[in-house]
């Protein structure tokens, strides 16, 4: 077993895409690991490094861990729900919240372990989670006991919704919290979990859920607690026409004007979906370095639209990827949710419009650079050594004449993921938790909220 006290060789790779920042890639090379971090890569280092552990990479593509810029890890115990299988977005949200009211810190500590397990096996080291319902005692830590207990870095966000169905809101009464209870609880999770050092496992952040529910007030001062503590904004934004619609008679104007007066734009901020966005917020967006997480499975999924990724990429926003959660996608799958994305830019727009590299790229480095961590999503000396070891020599990739084109061709499924040194996955199985035991625990949860 590799510890992450040992130097650790991955040996003989026969494709390393680094990422960096010349996307340089190379064949038949190695990278040594010390500390956590990526102390060399390059060409026939294992003579250098005679006692390091070796991970032998013939056979395989090396890349950087992927990055998830948005998740619901809870929504893993409602995937095909009957009754909000084909409605839209505010429909789906009416017939789950019940559901979801049900839930416990159980529920949340089980779903969060196998979506994060889900996440990990495509290829995913470092994700984000947006929670916004606390039913039945559930707490946040909840979710970072369970990342902790995996082994992936984590990025969770303490949501938040305040304005029930009876004032005019969309989720019912005994799911919203009171505005002052929810910004004394932001303070109190940041204060004990979010680690603002490199190479941080763990930093929380601030994301009341939506503009249909929560105040204007509540957006306003979660922005300035923010600031005030350091961390970074995330909300749902733009994600379909109903939101849209819902801005334009609730505020007056559109959700990019929204996010600008409430101080809910910069680099510290990221939006969810932003699937119609116009070019005037996509102009905004770029030149406040507003990230942006795109979901391109569940805005396909709730019927949203084609969110506007190769003119928001040419603008300048920063843009990562992210699963959104399994009551709206079904799957959890990462590397996936890259080749869709590039797949929708396709036939939206022109083959020429997205290329597998480019996806990837959205998938590594561009999500890291959503959630603020430069240190995460490039292989290059000095950076925190998250990476995703691809078997090339199955079925999937047999015949490709560019086995580096993963979201062509394929695997789907990591042999190997390292996060700070260490191996959660080895030869495509978790190597943390008792994973047969977690899917157990899974479906009898499942179960019973279905009972």
């Amino acid at each position: 077993m590799i510890s992450q006290a040992t130097e650790i060789l991955i040996r003989n790779a026969d494709h390393i895409l680094t990422m960096d920042d010349g996307r340089t890639e190379l064949r038949g090379a190695d990278i040594v690991i010390r500390g956590g971090v990526i102390a060399a890569i390059g060409p026939d280092l294992a003579r250098h490094h005679p006692q390091a552990d070796m991970l032998d990479a013939a056979g395989c593509v090396v890349t950087p861990g992927l990055v998830n810029t948005h998740h619901h890890l809870y929504q893993s115990l409602t995937r095909a729900v009957p009754g909000g299988q084909d409605a839209l977005l505010f429909g789906w949200l009416q017939t789950l919240y019940p559901v979801w009211a049900k839930f416990g810190p159980e529920e949340m500590r089980i779903s969060a372990l196998t979506g994060l397990a889900e996440l990990a096996l495509s290829g995913c080291t470092l994700s984000s989670d947006h929670l916004y319902l606390y039913p039945n005692g559930v707490r946040l830590e909840d979710t970072i006991h369970a990342a902790a207990d995996l082994g992936l870095r984590f990025h969770p966000t303490r949501g938040a919704m305040s304005i029930g169905r009876s004032a005019g809101g969309l989720p019912p009464d005994d799911l919203v919290e009171r505005e002052g209870d929810i910004l004394n609880d932001c303070i109190r999770v940041i204060d004990a979990f979010h680690d603002p050092r490199e190479g941080s496992m763990c930093r929380v952040g601030i994301a009341p859920c939506s503009p249909f529910s929560v105040s204007r007030e509540l957006m306003r001062d979660a922005a300035l607690l923010a600031r005030d503590k350091g961390v970074m904004l995330h909300t749902h934004l733009a994600e379909n026409d109903e939101d849209i619609a819902y801005s334009l008679a609730k505020f007056g104007c559109r959700p990019g004007q929204y996010a600008e007066d409430l101080g809910w734009t910069g680099p510290d901020v990221w939006h969810a979906h932003c699937v119609k966005l116009d070019s005037d917020e996509i102009g905004l967006f770029a030149r406040s370095r507003t990230g942006v997480a795109h979901c391109p499975c569940s805005n396909c999924r709730l019927g949203s639209g084609v969110a506007p990724l190769r003119a928001m990429r040419d603008a300048g926003v920063p843009v990562g990827l992210g699963v959104d959660g399994s009551a709206s996608n079904d799957s959890g799958n990462l590397i996936l949710e890259a080749r869709q994305a590039m797949l929708l830019q396709r036939v939206t727009m022109g083959a020429d419009k997205m290329g597998a590299r480019e996806a990837l790229e959205i998938a590594t480095r561009g999500g890291a650079d959503v959630l603020g961590r430069p240190d995460c999503g490039r292989l290059s000396i000095g950076k925190r050594a998250d990476i995703a070891i691809w078997d090339v020599s199955g079925i999937e990739s047999a015949g490709s004449w560019d086995p580096a084109a993963l979201v062509l061709a394929g695997p789907t499924r990591v042999r190997d993921l390292l996060v700070e040194g260490r191996r959660v996955v080895r030869q495509g199985q978790i190597a943390t938790i008792d994973m047969p035991r977690i899917l157990e625990e899974q479906r009898r949860l499942a179960l019973f909220l279905a009972s």
